[in-house]
């Protein structure tokens, strides 16, 4: 049996990245899914490689009118919906606060936090009529610490993003529907290279890249990659996870934990070196 026999869940985001690797796990797993994003091709693409179980749509995260008809073809096609997961997302303006342009960034916060706020409005009635529901959000380390994204305005987000989660999570618990948000750290996806001007083509390419670059970064020897995300959002989905609610799991190799060890050790052997030097 599968953690998630019997589940119906929809995930935006899933033409790429972190969303795609959940959409194949949820369907290992069992669960019927709705896969949400703005690529047509490739979307579709997805859902005939999943099977029957996958359905696409196409989906504008920040047009509230597109979010409502996801929801509503997943209720209408499988009968119900236990589980949305908000992963759509993209970078933002990097550079410094006087360089911010006011446009660029509304139309972030609408792709980052105005979406996920929209997705919990239009499953929260579906999943209260069940009595159950879990909705994942998708964080970042970014919005727990300063310092983790190219773009101040994307950690800003981001941190309203699981503040978000845990104010909803409050209200809808009442209702037997979880709220919990995921932050992950360095996972290997196109997301840098988009953050940094890439084309959304060479972006995707990039991953390989991020794997080798971000393989020393925390004290687990490897980069992060999308299923260690997606695993995560099986367990947030699935029965196993019914006391969980309004928690920011964060997935990053504990590169936020504090200093990597041998880092430390080395620096610890440098100033005793300097010490030394100093008495001679």
């Amino acid at each position: 049996m599968g953690r998630l026999d019997g589940k119906v869940a929809v995930i935006t985001g899933a033409t790429s990245g972190i969303g795609l690797r959940t959409a194949e796990v949820f369907v290992a797993e069992g669960a019927k899914v709705v896969v949400a994003g703005r690529r047509a091709a490739e979307g579709e693409a997805l859902a005939k490689r999943l099977g029957p179980a996958c359905l696409f749509h196409r989906t504008d995260v920040t047009i509230e009118a597109d979010i409502r008809d996801l929801i509503g073809e997943a209720v209408d096609k499988f009968g119900r919906i236990d589980c949305l997961f908000n992963n759509a997302g993209g970078p933002a303006q990097t550079g410094g606060i006087e360089g911010l342009e006011a446009d660029r960034f509304d139309t972030a916060m609408a792709t980052l936090v105005r979406s996920v706020m929209l997705g919990m409005k239009h499953a929260a009635p579906h999943m209260r009529r069940q009595g159950s529901g879990s909705i994942i959000n998708n964080g970042s380390i970014a919005g727990r610490l300063a310092g983790f994204s190219s773009s101040v305005v994307y950690g800003a987000a981001k941190a309203a993003v699981i503040h978000l989660t845990k104010c909803v999570a409050m209200e809808l618990g009442e209702a037997g529907i979880r709220v919990n948000s995921i932050s992950p750290g360095a996972i290997a996806t196109g997301i840098f290279g988009k953050a940094l001007g890439l084309s959304v083509e060479a972006a995707e390419k990039t991953p390989d890249v991020m794997r080798e670059v971000y393989k020393s970064a925390q004290p687990i020897p490897r980069a992060g990659l999308p299923e260690d995300i997606a695993h995560a959002a099986v367990f947030l989905a699935s029965d196993e996870s019914s006391f969980i609610n309004g928690h920011d799991l964060v997935i990053d190799g504990a590169i936020t934990g504090g200093r990597n060890w041998t880092a430390q050790q080395q620096g610890y052997v440098a100033l005793r070196k300097a010490f030394d030097q100093a008495q001679k």
